[in-house]
């Protein structure tokens, strides 16, 4: 990760791989980086698919207020194929006021150019890679001592179980223990008090309710976690986590033993039992629809909506009217 200013302003920053959230990270990393060196820096983002080297000038171009500019591009791997030539170029010999930060979102589309960009000195990889499930509880645990927090190790695998492997929903509930708990040991008693059982229902709850064709439960569930303060970042976060998973099970190849098929799908065992029930009820068409419901809920609730209540419960119908 950029420690300072000067390892960003004046280079390139590759961020590769399929974990957005920890991409996400990174490019926060980068911007803070660029201000620390120059308060006055100016940001600006752009999506791959839409860049020109007309328009890539554009964005690093001095303005009236700061010299010093950080460009975020994001989706890489979508970059028109008439562009690369003249981005690998600029990146042999990068302004020297500029921090160019690229986002790949892994995959094969777009490695040549990958291959080129690795190869020049002015730039420097990050590699994001989605964590295994054994990896997850240490996750929650750096997560928890971010925020001044210790969590003990079998609190933290508990709420791996009842999160789920999404993190940016389980880096969401690490905040709020260690918020709540302040100054406090994160024990497995206070995990379960907040994340545990029927009488603590929470976001995984209903994402599982909806998912599965269950409106009413999914409709309770979700305004009992709402008034018991779960963060509506938490409930989008599991609704996305949970179409994740049953796409890649919709594409895992059949015939795959159950461990085997779980690190496929990359779900603990456990839960492909319920994931096999879901998916009964879902085709591509209806998961892409959903998919999308819940993008713009996860706007919504970010800030885009006043009413985010509403935006949720408007989620919970629409995921649940996609079913066939």
């Amino acid at each position: 990760m950029p420690a300072s200013g000067p390892d960003v302003v004046g280079r390139v920053l590759l961020i590769s791989g399929p974990e957005e959230f920890l991409a996400e990270r990174h490019v926060q990393a980068a911007r803070a980086a660029v201000r620390a060196h120059d308060a006055e820096a100016e940001v600006s983002d752009a999506a791959a698919d839409q860049l020109t080297m007309a328009t890539l000038g554009e964005m690093a171009a001095p303005s009236l207020f700061s010299s010093t500019r950080c460009v975020v591009v994001r989706g890489l791997q979508d970059l028109p194929e008439e562009s690369a030539a003249g981005l690998v170029e600029y990146a042999t010999s990068p302004a020297e006021d500029v921090g160019l930060v690229l986002v790949h979102g892994g995959g094969q589309k777009g490695t040549g150019l990958l291959t080129k960009l690795r190869k020049l000195p002015t730039v420097t990889e990050i590699k994001t890679a989605t964590l295994k499930p054994s990896e997850l509880p240490r996750f929650v645990g750096h997560e928890a001592r971010q925020h001044g927090a210790r969590i003990a190790e079998d609190a933290a695998e508990f709420l791996v179980q009842a999160i789920g492997q999404d993190l940016r929903a389980l880096s969401a509930a690490a905040h709020q223990l260690a918020s709540d708990f302040t100054g406090e040991p994160l024990t497995l008693d206070k995990v379960k008090q907040y994340f545990g059982g029927r009488a603590e229902a929470k976001s995984f709850v209903v994402a599982d309710a909806a998912l599965s064709g269950r409106t009413a439960v999914a409709l309770e569930e979700l305004r009992w976690a709402l008034d018991n303060g779960t963060p509506p970042v938490l409930v989008t976060s599991a609704f996305a986590g949970g179409l994740r998973g049953l796409a890649r099970y919709r594409s895992a190849p059949r015939g795959m033993r159950e461990a085997d098929l779980a690190r496929e799908v990359g779900v603990p065992p456990w839960k492909l039992r319920t994931l096999r029930e879901q998916v009964r009820g879902w085709d591509d068409r209806g998961l892409a629809h959903a998919i999308r419901a819940v993008a713009r809920a996860d706007a919504d609730v970010k800030g885009q909506a006043s009413d985010a209540p509403y935006s949720l419960e408007r989620m919970v119908l629409t995921v649940t009217g996609l079913r066939s």
